[in-house]
């Protein structure tokens, strides 16, 4: 009985150890800390961004809907510019796989571009977020707008994902999926949490029954 116990026991931490799952990047932090961008005129864009390494449909962006001033429902789109819809209502989250915008080097393509590119489809206005490929950095980044469908709206970069650089990175775009996005009213409790629980009611399970053998 002690042998079984000890080999769910071992199953379980492999189940719950690093990279047995995705791991999920938490955003629950408001936007523009430090910085009062509405009282600074025109498009303001924050750093300041986690790097990190992002698998698309492994891997999971969490997005805490109080931090942000968004409604907890998902509202999702990966499209080029060209075919994102002129009137979607309620979209909060958008990938963009239009990687420039004016065919010229010099003017590289980054949030504020990407941002207008969204812009001038939207007709609803509202926050939300975006993933884009900068093409300086060459890899993407995801990013918090206080309004998408304003060519105005100040911009909090929040992630650059790391690992998926140059075409690995653009082919990697399209694959991303609402799926690989959630936004929570409050963040989930960890792994480690869920694994000391079980412990606990394990222990506890395990004194109960020696103490009832004990008293036979």
């Amino acid at each position: 009985m002690l042998r079984s116990f000890f080999c769910f026991l071992g199953l379980l931490l492999l189940a719950f150890s690093p990279g047995a799952f995705g791991d999920t990047f938490h955003f629950d932090t408001a936007p523009f800390s430090g910085v009062n961008v509405g009282a600074i005129p025109g498009r303001q864009v924050v750093g300041g961004e986690q790097f990190i390494n992002f698998r698309p449909g492994v891997d999971t962006l969490e997005i805490n809907s109080a931090a942000f001033g968004v409604g907890s429902h998902l509202n999702f789109i990966n499209s080029p510019v060209g075919t994102l819809p002129s009137m979607t209502s309620g979209v909060n989250v958008i990938v963009l796989d239009t990687f420039e915008n004016d065919n010229n080097p010099l003017t590289p393509f980054g949030a504020s571009q990407a941002a207008d590119l969204i812009a001038s489809k939207l007709t609803t206005h509202g926050a939300g977020f975006f993933v884009y490929f900068n093409q300086s950095l060459n890899e993407p980044r995801f990013v918090y707008s206080t309004d998408l469908a304003s060519t105005d709206a100040d911009l909090q970069i929040l992630a650059r994902m790391i690992n998926l650089f140059g075409d690995v990175g653009r082919n990697a775009m399209p694959t991303i999926t609402g799926s690989d996005i959630q936004i929570t009213a409050t963040p989930e409790p960890s792994s480690i949490s869920m694994l000391a629980s079980f412990l606990l009611a394990a222990g506890s399970l395990a004194s109960v029954r020696r103490l009832k053998r004990s008293q036979v």
